[in-house]
Parts: C-alpha cells; sequence; structure tokens
C-alpha cells in the first residue's frame, strides 16, 4: 500500500463541516464529442453495467459510444437551456438555495455539489473542501430511492478519495429518503399546485427510472423503495388505486428491467379511452434528460399518438421552497452532534449549564 501524501496541516486552524450533494452527472454540451466523453466515463463504471469488462468494454467502446453518443447528443441540444445542462443548472441552485437556508437557520456550514460523472467531479470537490479545511463531511446523494448503481457508486468514489488523504475528515452519509415526510409532502405539494392550476388527470403516473430486473433479484432494495415513496405519495393526495400507475423508464439493452415500463404503460393507457394524464418523477429530484425529453418530449408524444388527449408532465423538485425547508431538516438531523452552530441557541446554552451543575453535583456526592 502507498503512503498517503504529505499535506499541509495548520495547527489552530477553525475546522469546517460541510455537506456535498452528490447528483450522477452530464455532458458538459449537447455535442457528440462531450457525450462521448461522459458516456466513455459513466456507462464503464461497474456498479452501473455489471457485466464481466472484457466482455463489455469492448462493446462500451467499440459499438456503444461511437453509436449512441450522436443520437444522445440531440437529446440533449432539445433541452439544453442557456445557463447549460438542466441537471447541472438545477444541482447548482439547489446548493446556493440549501446554503441560505441552512444559514437563516444560524448554522456555519459549506454546501457544495459534485458530480459522479462529469464535472464538477467528485474529487475535485473534495480536494477543495479539504484544502479548506472541512473536518467533517455528510454526504448527501441526490437520489431518494438507494441503489447500488446511484448511491453506491457516489460512496465508492468518496471511498477512493479518502484511501489518498493522510488526513481523513469525520464522514457521514445519508443511505436514502425514499419515505422521508418532508421530501413526501414537498412531491405532495407540487403535484397540488399543479392540479390547482390546471386541473386534475383521470391517472396520475409514478415514473421512477428503470434497473434490470436482475439486481431486484440480487437484493438491490431499489424497487421496493421506489414502491414505498408511490404509495405514501398517493396516500399524501388521497389517491386510491385506481387513480395512479407505477412505472419504470429508461430501458436499456435487450434484458428484462423493472416492470411496467413507462412508454408503453402511456400507450395502453391512451388506448384504453384514459383522455389525460399527469406524469411526475419522484426518484430524480432535479430535471435532466429522462425527464425532459424522454418524459416530457417522448413520452407526451407516445401516450397522444396512441389516442390520449392531454398530457401534463409535472416539474421535479428542483429548488422548490417546499423541498429546500425539507432537505434543510433533512440535513440538520443528519449534523446532530456537529459543532455546526454560528452562536449557541438559548436551548443550548442552558442544556450545557445542566450537563455542568449534574456533573458537580456528582463530584460533591
Amino acid at each position: 500500500m502507498s503512503a498517503s501524501p504529505t499535506e499541509t496541516f495548520e495547527h489552530g486552524r477553525p475546522s469546517i463541516t460541510a455537506v456535498v450533494l452528490f447528483n450522477l452527472g452530464t455532458p458538459s454540451a449537447p455535442t457528440t464529442a462531450a457525450v462521448r466523453r461522459y458516456l466513455r466515463e459513466f456507462l464503464a463504471d461497474p456498479r452501473v453495467i455489471e457485466v464481466p469488462r472484457a466482455v463489455w468494454m469492448p462493446i462500451l467502446h467499440g459499438i456503444i459510444v461511437p453509436f449512441r453518443s450522436p443520437r444522445t447528443a440531440a437529446k440533449y441540444a432539445s433541452i439544453w437551456q442557456p445557463a447549460g445542462s438542466p441537471l447541472a443548472v438545477a444541482t447548482a441552485s439547489l446548493e446556493r438555495a440549501l446554503q441560505a437556508e441552512l444559514a437563516r437557520r444560524g448554522h456555519h456550514v459549506t454546501v457544495r455539489h459534485a458530480m459522479r460523472y462529469g464535472e464538477p467531479a467528485t474529487d475535485a470537490v473534495l480536494d477543495r473542501l479539504h484544502a479548506e479545511g472541512a473536518t467533517r463531511l455528510l454526504g448527501l446523494p441526490l437520489y431518494p430511492q438507494y441503489s447500488a448503481a446511484t448511491t453506491a457508486t457516489a460512496l465508492d468514489a468518496v471511498a477512493a478519495w479518502l484511501r489518498g488523504r493522510r488526513r481523513q475528515p469525520a464522514l457521514r452519509w445519508v443511505r436514502n429518503f425514499a419515505d422521508d415526510a418532508g421530501y413526501i409532502e414537498a412531491l405532495a405539494a407540487k403535484v397540488r399546485a399543479h392540479w390547482a392550476e390546471h386541473g386534475r388527470p383521470e391517472r396520475l403516473v409514478m415514473s421512477f427510472h428503470g434497473m434490470p430486473r436482475r439486481t431486484l433479484l440480487r437484493g438491490d432494495p431499489y424497487h421496493c423503495e421506489c414502491r414505498k415513496t408511490a404509495r405514501l405519495l398517493a396516500e399524501a393526495l388521497g389517491l386510491d388505486e385506481t387513480q395512479y400507475l407505477v412505472s419504470f423508464q429508461s430501458r436499456f439493452g435487450a434484458e428484462a428491467w423493472l416492470q411496467p415500463y413507462t412508454e408503453p404503460s402511456l400507450r395502453e393507457l391512451a388506448r384504453s379511452g384514459v383522455r389525460r394524464v399527469d406524469v411526475v418523477c419522484p426518484g430524480f429530484v432535479a430535471d435532466c434528460l429522462e425527464t425532459l425529453e424522454e418524459i416530457a418530449i417522448e413520452g407526451k408524444q407516445a401516450f397522444l399518438s396512441s389516442g390520449g388527449s392531454e398530457f401534463h408532465y409535472i416539474a421535479c423538485l428542483n429548488d422548490d421552497a417546499h423541498w429546500v425547508s425539507a432537505l434543510a431538516d433533512l440535513v440538520e438531523r443528519e449534523l446532530l452532534g456537529w459543532p455546526t452552530r454560528t452562536a449557541p441557541e438559548p436551548a443550548q446554552l442552558e442544556a450545557s449549564a445542566a450537563r455542568a451543575r449534574a456533573l458537580l453535583a456528582a463530584q460533591e456526592a
């Protein structure tokens, strides 16, 4: 094992508590070259594609990347914003909103976001925080439902970074928030607001990102956590089982994935006489290619071309105020015990005084 690098250490330097929001990633531009770089990194992760390397890598570099990159670049171009990739823009905005909300609540913490693939790279973000004196890190993957292909690979990246550090920070990790009450209520508030403006649909479709079915059979809890989120959201909205449908999107390859699939489900709903559907994507907290292109464009076309009359896509939480507040609540719970307050609150001072009195009484006894 190689030795950790020499690192500058300043005695007496104030330590920093940092919250790092992790998202999947995005190409830097809607071009074939940028998408090619992104896919090479993303699809080479053995957590994402669980196929023997000797089999998969020739397929990835010889077939997938060359042929898929131009098509994917065109899809990105159809949703690209003036400020950049929707996922990058939304994640950066959420970082700023959470930083402001935690500061408003009296916390002195540094909030940053990192991408597992692409920029800002996980290593670069952690290097910067390390240089700034961060000695406590709370990692918060922005994946409500745990999956080895998302949450676990983000932790893999952090663990790899830690292996190269002599002075490792304390680390806490948010595994999931699929059933977090604040997250569920933020989703429900988003849907209610849409319905208040546009009326209610005949059916609400809750579309989650798909995963190969074998991941469920191997013990990945993702499918179960998606179902739980959907059930809790339906309960919060007062929906019975005939008023909503859970589906899975973004299939890749020929093998069986989690079912039912979103696009065929939308077509079947239209053919069965459903005139209007609304689609919400509770597995994504920030809008991205999978929501804005796959659902809002391709999903809409599938439903309308199959006989449906009205299709509504309900945007992700992004930096919605309800969501920012719920996320701040979650972060506060996870930071308990770490010194983050800019000044002690009266209740904290009284608690400290009570502990001191109890200790003095014990000593005198």
